[in-house]
């Protein structure tokens, strides 16, 4: 064997929860808002940023579409991701809604508290 076969590789275990964002897009500010809304008071999101308005330009159904949309930066919790699922599921008028989380690489620790505090459940116990 070689040494480096032999250098046992670090584990990360993931703690208990952690920070998510989730980016997705409305088709307007009105249902964006909406969207936003319903997450946050059903805390499944501590907080949602609405981006101003862009232009989205994708393939569907074989054909090359355009769109104007607005993009949702929704902060959740791993915990909290298949109920934030199935919610925007929901809500969103698409067949298919984007809906893509990015694990941040380093996090204030202070909003990672925030965040996972804001979308437990109000009888979640720590």
């Amino acid at each position: 064997m070689t040494a480096q076969r032999d250098t046992p590789v670090p584990v990360e275990i993931e703690p208990p929860d952690s920070v998510l964002i989730a980016i997705s897009n409305a088709p307007d500010a009105a249902l964006a808002e909406s969207i936003a809304r319903a997450l946050v008071e059903e805390r499944l999101a501590a907080c949602v940023n609405l981006l101003a308005p862009c232009l989205s330009i994708y393939r569907w159904q074989g054909a090359v579409e355009q769109a104007t949309e607005v993009p949702m930066l929704i902060k959740t919790t791993r915990r909290r991701w298949a109920a934030l699922e199935a919610r925007l599921r929901e809500l969103h008028p698409y067949d298919v809604p984007e809906l893509i989380a990015v694990q941040p690489a380093a996090i204030l620790p202070a909003y990672a508290g925030w965040v996972i505090s804001e979308t437990r459940r109000p009888n979640a116990r720590r």
